[in-house]
């Protein structure tokens, strides 16, 4: 470190003439410079960790590897950071975590930094506790006023208490100053206007009292107030942002970069550098980064994201290609001819805006009451101060009253009726496996009567399946093991995966063709795995490989696997009379032999994203209300259009970006339990407007009686407050 920070000094040219700015900038180039020394920091995702032992499994094993300065394991969040040298890559660190028995993933750095620190809700805790702090100090002085603390002593408790509650109200009340502000600059109300000119009236009312000497200031409801409403904004924040949190991990997930050929050398860029024209090596197992045409090689193509067809698609040179498909067998070299804005993804993420447009209109409970609540809080105040100002001629008196009637009225029970309830909500919920986005997702999910989901990684697993390992001859068993454990079509490991318990025949010349299958030698004959038409056999409408041997030919037959729950979701929904119906891409065969094993009469076949879209647009044109179930780019339209979408945690980020709730797990059956406590949930609210309406019913007419201090009314308003928390906790 002296070696470096001497030649950092030489590179600078002599000492500046003060020594601190001299110093400032070498330290700047020093830790550029030790930055380049230690390499990168690499994140992984660890989603199979759960106790201390797989911690220092982990952690053993990245610290071993070849290149690795350090690795630390962080069980909360189930991720590790390692700091390793520049040439070790992401994919090194993956495989040598799966060697020790841990799933990993790579995650993007700069997505889970922009989430590692959350500033808006740090500053509302902050101001929660200073309110909370500020009004028990109150608090306390007012109790000596109520014991019976007169003339000069109580003046100075009100004079101390004006100097904490001041001060702390410029800072707690911020929130609802602004807003209100924002709110009255276009000539509209919202929530906060009323809460801020409660707040201001009651600071203004206790100020002029306690200026002439008056027994009652109401310092303490000021801030007990924006005590309660601060609770209530902290308690919305933090559910959406846990889900905002949750949800950005997992777009992290994917990191979008390329292989390029430049100047000779393969490189790797992302994404957004690429040009048309470039040369992308698409390696096996990689998805298509853009649109264009196979310049070199062969092998097989995975649309099932895209299209929804589960069936892989043979790529030769010449053939033209999607950004989104999987690359299965060979590596390909993809001339690019559409990239970014101009690809097909893009054109379906135009679909989606059109159709989030449509979603944003949707109007929440909480946002339609205080369109309606808001100008009466105002009018029945200035009204109470007009009229008692006439009859009494007091404006201290009407003052008063003007402020009590606004502080009892103040909307701090209605702020409080949504938040609590969804907090609770979607607390229940992400027990259960899912992560609600939205703000209004519960309400819209709780309106439901029509489910539609899609086939292919919804539905089913996405991974195939061997249906008939019977009409496998014992002997022809180790042969085909052998030829599918040299591939990694995902035919051939699923087959790999049936047989595992055979014992592999000793195979020599063993090759695979990407686009065709696998062949090799069993003493001296051929015997090969792979398509039909390679081994002159007559392909069926199902999924399926054959197997040749010197004994002949066999079909090997494959379906696609429920994914866990379907069935039992399926059977709930239908039990509970909403319609359920299936749309897919897939081909016509495979998709009524699904509908009709999961008992769904309404299906469709061959669809395309689009007509994916229209058909739900259809649907909620004849009234009815639809949870759209998808995961592919295929799917992002649709689940845009419907009045609310789930996806799972498995599917595209393109899909959980444009789903409002995210299942986090590969089970199902969370659904149909997800909209019985959505009902419960917007009851809830319903339940908690009502509280609230009752309580002003009563309190109101007092406060506008003149029955009422500004100090009743801050009580009473606490007391509707916890009421509706209370009410909001039994979702729990």
């Amino acid at each position: 470190m002296a070696d470096l920070t001497a030649d950092i000094g030489a590179e600078r040219g002599g000492m500046a003439a003060c020594p601190a700015c001299a110093v400032a900038p070498a330290a700047e180039d020093l830790a550029a410079r030790a930055a380049q020394i230690e390499g990168a920091t690499l994140a992984l995702s660890l989603p199979g960790i759960h106790c201390a032992a797989c911690i220092d499994t982990v952690e053993r094993a990245l610290s071993r590897a070849p290149g690795v300065r350090e690795a630390r394991v962080n069980l909360t969040l189930k991720r590790a950071q390692v700091k390793a040298d520049p040439e070790v890559t992401a994919e090194d660190l993956v495989r040598v975590v799966e060697g020790v028995g841990y799933e990993a993933h790579e995650l993007d750095p700069g997505t889970i930094a922009a989430t590692a620190t959350d500033r808006a809700g740090r500053a509302l805790l902050m101001r929660l506790a200073v309110a909370g702090f500020a009004s028990m100090n109150v608090m306390l002085l007012s109790v000596s006023v109520w014991s019976g603390a007169a003339d000069a002593t109580r003046d100075l408790f009100h004079w101390i208490s004006a100097a904490i509650t001041l001060p702390a109200i410029a800072f707690c009340a911020q929130p609802f100053f602004v807003s209100a502000f924002a709110a009255l600059r276009v000539r509209r109300l919202n929530m906060d206007v009323p809460i801020a000119l409660a707040i201001v009236l009651a600071l203004v009312t206790s100020l002029w009292e306690t200026s002439l000497s008056g027994e009652h200031a109401y310092f303490d409801a000021a801030l007990t107030l924006t005590f309660f409403l601060l609770a209530g904004r902290y308690l919305d924040h933090r559910t959406r942002a846990a889900a905002r949190s949750a949800a950005e991990e997992l777009t992290a997930l994917e990191v979008p970069r390329a292989l390029v050929r430049r100047d000779g050398a393969e490189v790797q860029l992302p994404v957004a550098e690429l040009r048309i024209g470039d040369l992308v090596v698409v390696r096996p197992g990689a998805r298509m980064p853009v649109d264009g045409e196979i310049a070199e090689g062969a092998s097989e193509l995975d649309r099932a994201l895209l299209t929804g067809e589960t069936r892989p698609v043979p790529a030769r040179p010449g053939q033209r290609v999607s950004a989104g498909e999987v690359n299965l067998t060979g590596p390909l070299v993809v001339r690019a001819t559409a990239i970014g804005r101009d690809t097909s993804l893009a054109r379906m993420a135009d679909l989606v805006a059109i159709a989030e447009s449509g979603r944003s209109r949707y109007t929440s409970l909480a946002d339609r009451a205080a369109k309606l609540y808001a100008p009466g809080v105002h009018i029945l105040s200035a009204l109470s101060f007009l009229g008692w100002f006439l009859w009494s001629g007091d404006l201290r008196v009407a003052l008063n009253i003007a402020a009590a009637v606004l502080i009892i009225t103040c909307p701090c029970a209605l702020g409080l009726a949504v938040p609590a309830v969804t907090t609770a909500a979607s607390g229940r919920l992400f027990r259960r496996g899912m992560l609600v986005k939205h703000e209004t997702a519960l309400e819209r999910l709780s309106e439901v009567d029509t489910v539609v989901f899609d086939k292919t990684g919804t539905l089913t697993s996405g991974k195939p399946q061997l249906v008939n390992l019977d009409d496998l001859p014992p002997g022809a068993r180790g042969i085909a093991l052998a030829l599918a454990s040299a591939s990694a079509h995902p035919l051939s490991q699923a087959l790999a995966a049936a047989l595992a318990g055979e014992t592999p025949v000793a195979l020599e010349a063993l090759r695979e063709l990407p686009g065709y299958g696998t062949e090799a030698l069993l003493e001296g004959h051929p015997v090969r795995l792979g398509r039909a038409e390679w081994l002159g056999a007559t392909p069926g409408p199902g999924t399926a490989t054959w197997l040749q041997t010197p004994e002949g030919l066999t079909e090997i037959r494959f379906a696609d696997s429920l994914r866990p729950g379907a069935a039992e979701a399926v059977a709930d929904l239908l039990a509970q009379g909403r319609r359920v119906a299936l749309i897919s891409g897939d081909a016509e065969g495979a998709v009524a032999a699904l509908a009709a094993r999961l008992g769904i009469t309404d299906w469709q076949a061959g669809a395309l994203p689009g007509d994916k879209a229209a058909r739900i647009a259809a649907l909620q044109e004849d009234g009815a209300k639809v949870l759209m179930v998808g995961d592919g780019l295929n799917d992002t339209a649709a689940l845009s259009t419907a009045h609310v979408s789930i996806s799972p945690a498995s599917a595209l980020d393109a899909a959980r970006v444009a789903s409002d709730i995210v299942l986090l797990g590969g089970d199902l059956s969370p659904i149909p339990g997800a909209l019985r406590t959505s009902a419960r949930a917007t009851r809830r609210i319903r339940e908690n407007f009502r509280i609230a309406t009752f309580y002003n019913v009563i309190a109101v007419p007092l406060a506008v009686a003149g029955l009422c201090s500004p100090l009743i009314a801050a009580l009473a308003m606490s007391a509707s407050s916890i009421t509706v928390s209370l009410n909001a906790l039994r979702l729990r």
